[in-house]
């Protein structure tokens, strides 16, 4: 691993692509900053054309980048690429396995690909299986396991050299929320054994549940690097929000949240018939608002406080919500199966 506990750094990387029809040049990366730590889930959140994918890219040595340096288990990915891919795994958007083939099989085959030999492959496929769940199904034909068993087992077909470091490109896009939680599951397992997870996702929730530090990309740089908490914090503390029941009462709930709260503005929103502010003392604000509104006779929908969420984040740090964009990166090639060329434009290079 790198120094100071470092799994994975990027210093000022730039990613440059020329534009179709002669139209100048794009920043995928634009001098982008990155530190994670070890045995961590570091998130990588951003809208969708942040840069997120390219950064994977380049990290993983996928695409040589044009400017910066970056170390992944303390070697430089531009100077030593071959031995980087030793010791990462990657799993992109889509599972990349063979559903001809039955599970065991099927990660049988990555260990061969992996010159482990017969023997080694048959038990390290036998130690994945039962780490990811798997082994009930172990000799069924994956075109029949859901999508939360074929993510499980693109995950471990990730792991059959037991990388250091583990880079997932939103893993869980298009799962429902039984094969996501599966996914998480197992995410929080490989930590656990000691590995480090990159992981991009447009799943908020996702991030806020695995990962224990996020850094924000927005147009190819890092906006903010905190924890869930702390980006949170950056939005404002706690609110409470009041749901009138008719319009008509909007005006006086608003009144009564305002001398309750005691700090920043009063929102109103007459679509919502919402009303919403930050406060000081959130029990105490709460209990006056509620004795407030009963002894005027107002009567609410909803009443409660609540916490900012990392679509509030979103909305703050970069103005707009994280899938608000048209996608510009093709997906990644998945597994630790680094050196296929996917979704990439003429002008994209696989390191050499």
């Amino acid at each position: 691993m790198g120094a100071n506990g470092c799994a994975v750094r990027a210093e000022g990387v730039t990613k440059r692509y020329r534009r179709q029809r002669g139209e100048g040049e794009a920043r995928a990366l634009d001098g982008f900053d990155l530190t994670v730590g070890r045995g961590v889930v570091h998130g990588l959140l951003g809208p969708n054309g942040a840069g997120k994918t390219t950064a994977v890219r380049v990290l993983s040595t996928l695409l040589r980048f044009d400017g910066g340096r970056a170390e992944v288990a303390g070697l430089d990915v531009a100077r030593e690429p071959r031995r980087v891919r030793a010791r990462i795994g990657l799993a992109g958007q889509y599972a990349a396995v063979d559903e001809v083939l039955t599970g065991r099989q099927n990660l049988e085959m990555f260990g061969r690909l992996f010159h482990l030999g017969a023997d080694r492959a048959r038990r390290r496929a036998a130690e994945l299986l039962d780490r990811f769940d798997l082994s009930e199904a172990a000799d069924q034909g994956v075109g029949g396991y859901s999508g939360g068993m074929r993510r499980r087992l693109d995950l471990a077909a990730s792991m059959i050299l037991a990388p250091q470091v583990l880079f997932l490109d939103e893993p869980t896009t298009g799962l429902d929320p039984r094969g996501r939680g599966e996914v998480w599951d197992s995410v929080r397992a490989l930590v656990a054994n000691g590995t480090t997870v990159l992981l991009t996702t447009q799943y908020l929730e996702e991030a806020d549940r695995l990962a224990s530090r996020i850094t924000v990309i927005d147009r190819g740089r890092a906006v903010a690097d905190d924890t869930p908490d702390g980006l949170k914090n950056r939005v404002g503390g706690d609110r409470i929000e009041v749901v009138a029941g008719d319009t008509a009462d909007l005006p006086a709930v608003a009144g009564i949240v305002e001398r309750a709260a005691g700090t920043g503005p009063v929102v109103l929103d007459e679509a919502d018939r919402r009303v919403h502010a930050g406060v000081l003392d959130r029990v105490a604000a709460l209990t006056e608002v509620a004795r407030a509104l009963q002894d005027a006779g107002i009567a609410v929908d909803d009443i409660g406080l609540r916490r900012p969420t990392l679509d509030d984040v979103f909305l703050a740090l970069t103005g707009s919500p994280v899938s608000e964009r048209p996608v510009s990166e093709g997906p990644v090639s998945s597994g630790p199966r680094a050196g296929r060329r996917t979704g990439t434009t003429e002008e994209e290079e696989v390191a050499a």
